[in-house]
């Protein structure tokens, strides 16, 4: 699913213009945009949690040449989804929910 129909779909659930849907999505993005970058993480009721994490700073090789490569460490995003959902996707889903 794009963006388009994701906005779609919800504004037709909703009830809502696509315009106003449209606009909602961006607000909410943009605020867990902001708290991510504040190093702070976001849960959503039902759904799950995103978290900031802290890679740590390791040493790779290149498997060709050789050369060992200090990779500095680094801020990553995680997301962990509630136990309803892992389990509906263990069991292959519903594709039409």
């Amino acid at each position: 699913m794009n963006n388009k129909e994701f906005i779609s779909e919800l504004a037709q659930r909703s009830g809502y213009t696509q315009a106003d849907t449209q606009r909602l999505v961006n607000t909410v993005i943009a605020s867990m945009g902001d708290a991510f970058e504040g190093g702070e993480n976001v849960a959503l009721s039902g759904f799950g949690s995103f978290e900031v994490k802290k890679r740590m700073e390791r040493v790779v090789i290149n498997p060709v040449t050789g050369l060992k490569m200090l990779v500095p460490p680094k801020l990553v995003l995680g997301f962990k989804p509630i136990a309803a959902i892992k389990e509906k996707l263990k069991k292959g889903g519903d594709a039409h929910e």
